[in-house]
């Protein structure tokens, strides 16, 4: 099995176009459900680490996610898709969620991924993505979270 997932990790690694990046660093504010700010950092030609500092229901949630950037289209310069996986730990008193029990704390740990699409406009030093983060809270409140969809927009350099 561990074999298996190696192996997949692998292909899914080498399975993209050539010169997926256009910038090296971004930084902005994302905007969803959970609103807050991302810095997303290219360590490589199509390999870049994101991280999200965001909040919901008076609480606040650490992300960090590794990110795979691909060409969408050759026929649409500055477009491309992404996909990966990271962590993140969140605080919230349940006082203030639709879901915790009042006068509880709650610290979630989980797993993310994501998937998205991000164009970055070649006029101005602007990138705007949208893109859907998933999230299982393996401590804490364990439950899936589907609902983590966001609207970024960075100032790239």
């Amino acid at each position: 099995m561990k074999k298996l997932v190696l192996t997949l990790t692998l292909a899914v690694c080498f399975v993209a176009f050539a010169n997926a990046q256009d910038y090296n660093t971004g930084i902005g504010l994302r905007g969803g459900l959970y609103n807050g700010l991302t810095v997303k950092h290219f360590f490589g030609e199509r390999s870049a680490i994101e991280g999200l500092l965001a909040s919901r229901w008076r609480g606040f949630e650490i992300t960090g996610l590794y990110e795979i950037h691909n060409r969408l289209t050759d026929n649409i310069d500055r477009l491309n898709w992404y996909f990966g996986f990271g962590g993140h730990i969140g605080f919230y008193n349940g006082d203030n969620t639709s879901w915790g029990e009042i006068g509880t704390s709650y610290t979630v740990i989980g797993i993310d991924g994501i998937i998205g699409l991000e164009y970055n406009f070649d006029a101005v030093p602007i990138n705007i993505s949208i893109d859907w983060k998933p999230a299982f809270n393996l401590v804490g409140y364990s439950r899936f979270w589907g609902d983590g969809g966001a609207l970024s927009i960075r100032y790239i350099f």
